[in-house]
């Protein structure tokens, strides 16, 4: 059975407004690299979750549509290209914090490597 087209209006408002949200959040970092920070795994969710239920409702979408369906429907593209546009420094600062992760992996392996060395010498 169709969902009607307010409904959809109302849902795909909601969506944006949570789109919105997890975006500013992200966009709340400065854009010095310097400064970057990875996208928590609770941001990388909530985005998640509301592009796969939108997705959702794309699919249902009726071939006549209300304006106001029309008008949620233009933000909801805005929202997924300024998502669009983060995305190289999304993964920036996600191959930046792999590389962090390595080092102190590194320098973890190093200490316990010292301190083993060091029992058996006592």
């Amino acid at each position: 059975m169709p969902v009607p087209t307010a409904n959809l209006a109302s849902d795909f408002h909601e969506t944006n407004k949570r789109l919105r949200f997890w975006l500013d959040r992200l966009t709340s970092v400065p854009h010095n690299p310097a400064a970057q920070r990875p996208v928590t795994p609770e941001e990388m969710a909530g985005l998640l979750s509301e592009l796969t239920r939108a997705g959702a409702r794309l699919r249902a979408l009726p071939s006549e549509r209300q304006a106001t369906l029309e008008q949620e429907l233009a933000e909801y593209r805005e929202q997924v290209e300024r998502l669009r546009a983060m995305m190289p420094l999304i993964h920036a600062a996600l191959l930046q914090e792999r590389a962090r992760l390595e080092q102190e992996r590194n320098r973890l392996a190093s200490a316990s490597q010292w301190a083993e060395r060091s029992r058996q010498t006592l």
